[in-house]
């Protein structure tokens, strides 16, 4: 899923993002940063996140998803 960072508190780790397709807010998971190029956010940051068993964001990662329409890789040059 993809969507942008609504709040986020470095000292504690909180936060709240809104998905892209339907605005639903949903808080960071303790984890969400774990792992990722994140050492922290900032609002309006666009990121991509999967939700954990308690529908919490985790996972946190840059890039684009296909069925966003985003494209994986840029065209190729015309001739």
């Amino acid at each position: 899923m993809q969507g942008v960072i609504k709040s986020y508190d470095p000292g504690t780790g909180s936060g709240v993002l809104i998905r892209d397709t339907d605005r639903a807010e949903y808080e960071l998971a303790p984890d969400a940063l774990e792992g990722s190029i994140f050492r922290m956010l900032r609002q309006g940051q666009r990121v991509i996140f999967d939700l954990d068993g308690s529908e919490r964001a985790t996972r946190l990662r840059l890039g684009s998803e296909p069925d966003m329409a985003s494209p994986s890789e840029p065209p190729a040059p015309r001739q």
